[in-house]
């Protein structure tokens, strides 16, 4: 069966505000981020144009802990996005199996998870199973974000501030599949600096992920996007942050649909 790499649209909110960011330089202590682009719009703007768009399964993403100053803004922001577009968009960033009802009941079709379900640098398989019982399968998201140490890939967790010794390898998608429909894998090391992607990482996720997979991390100009989607088989989804011309990159938007399966979507001119 033919496989088409689909663009999945973002809606990155730290500090109350839609923006870009590198995503290594991100801190908990001063609510810091190195910042390529703060957006003028608010978020339920973005998730309008994706809905006029008819882009689904976009990431609409809280960069703040609970305990910041900043979080009630940014879970505002996020709310709102979701009620622009009921079903449209998934979320992540601080859910557990105690408020992933309430975001989906917000509007969320997923709830996007990684601090929850990795801690204490292992999987914490209770938690896992608590998680998946809450939203069923078909409504969780596992974000595997991770960074490359001696030669494999390690899952880092708390908003990529923390290592954990769990491996994406076949054996480990394997077991978080049963669990999840699909995965968000930033690579971190890359996430928000538009230097190309991680070859080996979207080449092992396209031949070994059992379920749908998106990618985020580096891509910055159409040569990404062709050797993602080759090195992807077609079955590596993508995202694309700071790279494109809606968040100050030098990407054009329809020229990102022309490379995915949505070459004839509607693409506005208001923005």
């Amino acid at each position: 069966m033919l496989a088409y790499m689909k663009f999945r649209p973002c809606i990155d909110i730290h500090n109350g505000k839609v923006k870009q960011i590198v995503g290594s330089s991100l801190r908990d202590t001063g609510d810091y981020a190195e910042e390529n682009f703060i957006a003028g719009q608010d978020a339920a703007w973005f998730a309008q144009l994706y809905r006029r768009m008819k882009l689904p399964g976009g990431h609409v993403i809280l960069l703040n802990r609970e305990d910041s100053p900043y979080f009630e803004a940014t879970r505002r922001q996020a709310l709102a996005a979701l009620a622009a577009w009921p079903g449209g968009l998934q979320v992540g960033g601080g859910i557990r199996a105690d408020n992933a009802a309430f975001y989906l009941q917000a509007g969320a079709s997923h709830v996007i998870v990684t601090s929850y379900v990795f801690q204490n640098g292992r999987i914490a398989y209770e938690n896992l199973q608590k998680l998946c019982q809450e939203t069923g399968k078909e409504h969780l998201v596992l974000d595997l974000s991770c960074r490359k140490k001696e030669g494999q890939y390690y899952i880092v967790t708390d908003r990529w501030q923390k290592d954990t010794d769990v491996t994406i390898n076949e054996k480990t998608l394997d077991f978080l599949a049963a669990y999840c429909s699909e995965f968000l894998v930033h690579a971190v090391d890359v996430e928000g600096k538009a230097e190309g992607i991680e070859t080996e990482l979207v080449r092992f996720l396209g031949r070994y992920c059992p379920i749908p997979v998106t990618y985020a991390g580096g891509v910055h100009h159409e040569a990404d996007l062709k050797l993602l989607k080759k090195a992807g088989h077609g079955r590596v989804d993508v995202t694309i942050g700071s790279a494109l011309d809606l968040f100050g990159g030098n990407m054009k938007l329809e020229q990102v649909l022309r490379e995915t399966q949505q070459a004839g979507q509607y693409v506005p001119t208001d923005w």
